[in-house]
């Protein structure tokens, strides 16, 4: 009810000596701020808008030039080479300005012209430099061409991202090339020799050649190009819509991912604070991002990264729908949702034109804790509606949430910020008991199926004993984002000692002024709801029961000892999971996915980097058989990362084989062209599903003087049915974290066993050197 009374702003009485007009001047107050806010913001938008479009120039620039044009011709030096001479009588006809202004206009006009083709012509050369990707097959060592050590100079020279907005080189970014259709059919053959037997190979190279040779193949790459030169990137719309919103099945597990803190340190103990800081920090990002403070990711603080993903972050939610689900993202919010002992909050963190302190925050919160009143019926449950079957939860939100309290209380979470969730229950890491950490991850994963707001960006989760960690949905943006912004609040803020927190672990500082309560949210759930919110919980339940996911903190060695090998860490990794997997499944190989990232190019998403291979599969039988020698060994596994690291190349310079398989089917479906290669190709499983995390992608994370301040990274549900889902984040020097994922129902996998056979392999792999 306080709401609806602050939203009435006047009242009117009819009496006997008229209308006489009663104001309410807080709410006219609040109306001022919330009109004023918005214009600040679309000032800043513009502002934003056109130091991209110049940069790098200044708008500054553009009245040096155009003064060094007039002062120039004043004293009798024309530097426009006689063209003002020529624009001085079309100034005086079409812009009735007289002599001798006639002539500084027209310097004026020429100067503009000169800086704004300058600005193109950057944008042109800078465009032309990012396009080139032959850097990338030079480095580490090997003999640098001529071409490379002049795109070198040139992009030093040329590309600062120190002093760019997080959008400066949008425009300029290439765009992702469609590769040649023989070349991606080469490459997809070649990756699937290792896995298919003689007839099988013979199979799919005939439809391979019947794809190409019928015209099918032709046909779709023609529209595929068009669409390339039409859309900014020819797959991440398809691959946002077709792979993530148009899915049916539960997004929990399924689709969600988690991240969890940094385990070897601990800021505090107290809940409150510790969601409160952790909430500031990504507030004040938001801010950042807002205003286009954040400076674009970069390779080797040179070339940059795509940074259209970061627009999503905050204050978006997943719509579910009947067929296809949509995304709603907001340009603004002033609060958060907040769940605790199964009841929603509102909590703002904008009050009375500005920002509220951590220690504000914690006052809020702090009184969340304290209230010890009992959910509504229905409501402590509800978030399952977010984790079951996604058709369910589009027809419950049309029939039970499009008015009155629940539309009011739905629409508090879904326009919030983010979530936060304050668990009742504790969550650590012991050395000695790996199963806490295990029950840890679970926890962020998928909680008990109705206390995380799936649907959302991300769910901060705040432990009671103040460990955090987060759940994240995948359709808006890939895990490199999250990374970023759980580097930036909590790696290189929260946790650095003296910096949030007291001694007695609550935030420093005191409040500024009046401290808005957080407002309960409202639900009348009808037993009908009801129904459907306990039979969605059903379907989250088996579904979460059948996750069996562990952790392995890997501490023997790391990053350090695989570079004194001299291979790549990932491909140190990479073929130590396929040692592993083939030695868990019994002697045998199978496709496996690594996620690789395309953000070179200008709203690029991910690749596939097909890390089974044969050189792979010659390593590994030559490892098992015992009877190669070591300096055979040594061979096949450089020879095997080699492969590796070409691959992981080519995937993030356009030249990978998934997505363009999985453009050209989107295109056979539109064109009702039946491909039998395309339907055998797209539909293999990947019973290796890996990905490595990223981390000190801010520069700001210095893990020699600060070893224990890396997160142990996130991870994901088991993607195959009976095979694994692995996520690796290689922390520092000699820690890597491993999170494995499988299917509890699946008698083949076992998520520890395979741990067990990871640590193995990796000690076996270091052993050869």
């Amino acid at each position: 009810m306080a709401e609806a009374h602050q939203a009435v702003v006047f009242a009117f009485n009819i009496t006997d000596q008229g209308i006489q007009f009663e104001f309410d001047k807080d709410a006219l107050h609040q109306v001022w701020r919330s009109g004023v806010r918005a214009y600040k913001k679309r000032y800043a938008g513009f502002k934003n808008r056109l130091r991209n479009g110049i940069y790098p120039a200044k708008p500054g620039s553009l009245l040096t030039t155009m003064l060094v044009m007039i002062l120039a011709t004043m004293f009798g030096n024309d530097l426009s080479l006689g063209y003002v001479k020529l624009l001085n009588p079309v100034v005086v006809k079409y812009l009735g300005v007289v002599p001798p202004h006639d002539t500084y206009v027209s310097c004026a006009l020429i100067a503009c012209g000169i800086w704004l083709s300058a600005i193109l012509l950057y944008k042109q050369l800078i465009g032309c430099l990012l396009a080139y990707h032959g850097w990338m097959y030079e480095a580490h060592g090997r003999s640098i061409s001529w071409r490379t050590k002049v795109w070198s100079v040139l992009v030093k020279l040329l590309v600062s991202c120190k002093r760019a907005g997080l959008y400066s080189f949008q425009g300029a970014l290439p765009r992702l090339p469609v590769p040649n259709v023989d070349d991606t059919i080469r490459r997809y053959l070649v990756s699937m020799e290792p896995l298919l037997s003689d007839d099988q190979m013979a199979e799919m190279r005939q439809l391979a050649d019947e794809f190409k040779s019928k015209g099918t193949a032709k046909k779709l790459q023609f529209y595929l190009r068009l669409k390339s030169w039409w859309a900014p990137n020819y797959v991440s719309d398809w691959w946002e819509e077709f792979v993530y919103l148009y899915s049916r099945d539960p997004i929990m597990v399924n689709s969600n991912y988690y991240g969890i803190d940094a385990i070897f340190v601990r800021p505090t103990r107290v809940q409150a604070a510790r969601a409160a800081n952790v909430s500031w920090s990504m507030l004040q990002y938001w801010r950042k991002l807002s205003r286009e403070e954040v400076k674009p990711l970069s390779i080797n603080d040179t070339v940059p990264l795509c940074s259209w993903q970061y627009e999503r972050l905050f204050a978006t939610t997943r719509i579910p729908g009947d067929e296809r689900d949509r995304i709603m993202h907001l340009n603004d919010a002033k609060h958060i949702a907040v769940y605790h002992a199964g009841r929603y909050f509102k909590v703002y963190f904008y009050y009375a034109g500005r920002w509220l302190e951590p220690c504000e925050l914690e006052q809020q919160f702090q009184s969340i804790l304290n209230d010890k009143s009992a959910p509504s019926a229905g409501e402590a449950d509800l978030a399952a509606l977010t984790a079951g079957e996604r058709r369910i939860w589009a027809r419950a939100r049309r029939d039970f949430f499009s008015r009155g309290a629940n539309r009011t209380s739905l629409d508090a979470i879904e326009r919030a910020a983010f979530v936060l969730a304050l668990d009742e229950e504790s969550a650590d890491y012991d050395p000695e008991d790996d199963s806490q950490l295990d029950r840890f991850a679970k926890s962020l994963l998928h909680g008990n199926g109705c206390n995380r707001w799936f649907d959302k960006t991300f769910t901060l989760v705040v432990f009671a004993n103040g460990r955090i960690g987060f759940n994240a949905e995948h359709s808006w943006a890939d895990a490199p984002v999250l990374s970023q912004l759980w580097e930036e609040t909590v790696i290189t803020s929260d946790i650095v000692p003296g910096v949030g927190y007291n001694s007695d672990g609550h935030c420093k500082g005191s409040p500024k002024g009046t401290v808005p309560n957080p407002i309960r949210l409202q639900w009348d759930l009808s037993a009908s709801c009801r129904d459907v919110i306990s039979s969605q919980l059903r379907v989250a339940t088996n579904l979460l029961n059948d996750v069996d996911l562990h952790l392995v903190v890997h501490t023997q060695f790391g990053k350090g000892a695989m570079k004194t090998c001299r291979m790549s860490p990932d491909a140190f990794v990479q073929l130590a999971l396929q040692l592993a997997y083939f030695r868990d499944s019994g002697g045998q190989f199978c496709l496996t996915y690594e996620a690789s990232m395309t953000r070179l190019f200008r709203e690029g998403r991910t690749e596939t980097v097909r890390s089974c291979t044969n050189q792979s599969c010659e390593f590994v039988r030559a490892m098992e058989s015992g009877n190669a020698s070591k300096a055979e060994l040594i061979r096949l596994v450089r020879a095997a990362a080699d492969k590796h690291q070409t691959m992981y190349r080519d995937a993030m310079t356009g030249k990978g084989v998934d997505r363009h398989l999985f453009t050209l089917y989107v295109v056979s479906k539109y064109c009702k062209i039946q491909s039998p290669f395309l339907e055998k190709a797209l539909h293999c499983q990947w019973k290796l599903s890996t990905s490595q995390t990223p981390h000190g992608q801010t520069g700001k994370l210095d893990l020699r003087n600060s070893p224990d301040s890396i997160s142990a990274g996130g991870g994901f549900g088991p993607v195959s049915e009976d095979g694994y889902g692995v996520s690796y984040i290689i922390a520092g020097e000699d820690t890597i974290f491993f999170h494995i994922s499988s299917r509890v129902s699946c008698d083949l996998t076992n998520s520890r066993r395979f741990g067990d056979q990871i640590c193995r392999a990796l000690q076996d792999l270091k052993n050869l050197f």
